[in-house]
């Protein structure tokens, strides 16, 4: 199948396109601002599906945006005609086609065109009203307030909001483009003569700002957002793409003393604690125990071992731990432990636990195994 998609290095194109690649679609037609006008016929000619993605969003004039959005749509149709190819057209619109300003006039004279193409040709069209859109590769202080906040936030920039309290109708651009695929493969979500994306997220830009400066004070507190949010977690993904070149990476605190350090990685509101213990040879750690706290140990360097006793019994359990043979080890509740070094090497243990260190509430009590 050879796909012709137009406006291909813009936002939407350069993410549809990097998938469809992904799923062996490999004769793809990238026609952009910069390819050279002749070839379009040639597109037009070879194409079995289009996807029309071009058009104007931020003119310098307004008069372009109806040459940027019904002109080259009107070529781009008329090329088709002339080559007599009725292959099926996507166009992404906007729910601004509702609107009278300049732009939705521009994106409604498109979607007309498109429907009356319909009627002489015969040909399938799909026109989707698109809301706004978030996700990786959208420029920056351009027409997304999403990008922009992520931009800046994540560059140390201010913004501002004018009215927090405003309602965001969204879409993420993974969403989009598997929409789009879907009506590649004759299954778009059709609603009457137009077509959505099924998964929109209704939120305030207040909240949409707030989620995304937590974002990046969760470097400072080590926390991870909460990713069974679906909205949440596809704005983190979309944030983390606007970080800064040269700030990819964030220290953390290490707490180091004779025995080697003991380091916080990463910390969650329901998901517990995950921490990195060095100890170094001959060393043990620990000796103590939990009423309700409870722990996973994994060593992935050195060779150690790991003790228990129930305290109020004598019998010790011991569990030999290497890193050339990777085992989690779950120290119960009720069970005085240690970890001990065995090698002659720094000994590295990922520590695990079900919550994250309260000092108020440590429930964390010393004894000898």
């Amino acid at each position: 199948m050879k796909i012709l998609v137009t406006g291909a290095k813009g936002f939407v194109g350069k993410n549809l396109i990097a998938e469809l690649k992904n799923r062996n679609y490999g004769y793809i037609f990238e026609y952009s601002r910069k390819t050279d006008p002749s070839l379009l016929d040639e597109y037009c000619k070879e194409a079995d599906f289009v996807f029309h993605l071009a058009g104007v969003n931020r003119p310098k004039d307004q008069s372009e945006f109806m040459d940027g959005n019904y002109g080259f749509t009107s070529t781009l149709l008329k090329k088709l005609k002339e080559h007599q190819n009725t292959c099926p057209i996507l166009i992404s619109s906007s729910i601004q086609a509702e609107l009278s300003n300049p732009y939705g006039k521009s994106k409604k004279a498109g979607e007309d065109l498109l429907f009356e193409y319909r009627k002489e040709t015969g040909s399938t069209v799909f026109v989707y009203r698109l809301p706004n859109i978030f996700g990786k590769w959208c420029k920056p202080n351009y027409n997304s307030a999403v990008a922009t906040f992520c931009y800046n936030v994540a560059h140390e920039l201010p913004i501002n909001v004018n009215d927090p309290s405003v309602l965001m109708n969204l879409v993420y651009i993974d969403n989009v483009v598997e929409e789009f695929i879907n009506a590649l493969n004759r299954k778009a979500n059709i609603i009457g003569d137009y077509c959505k994306v099924p998964v929109v997220h209704k939120i305030t830009l207040g909240e949409i700002v707030d989620l995304i400066y937590s974002f990046k004070s969760s470097r400072d507190e080590r926390s991870i957002p909460n990713m069974s949010d679906s909205f949440t977690k596809k704005l983190y993904s979309t944030y983390l793409s606007y970080l800064p070149k040269d700030k990819f990476s964030y220290d953390l605190k290490m707490n180091v003393d004779q025995r080697g350090s003991f380091t916080e990685f990463i910390k969650t509101q329901d998901r517990g604690q995950v921490s990195v213990n060095i100890s170094k040879p001959g060393i043990t750690k620990g000796n103590h125990w939990h009423h309700t706290k409870n722990e996973k140990f994994l060593v992935v360097s050195g060779n150690g071992v790991i003790r228990f006793r129930k305290i109020d019994k004598d019998e010790i359990l011991e569990y030999f731990v290497s890193g050339d043979k990777l085992e989690v080890v779950d120290i119960p509740t009720g069970y005085t432990h240690n970890i001990e070094n065995l090698g002659d090497s720094d000994m590295v243990t990922i520590m695990w636990a079900n919550e994250y260190f309260n000092p108020a509430k440590p429930d964390t009590y010393f004894m000898e195994v």
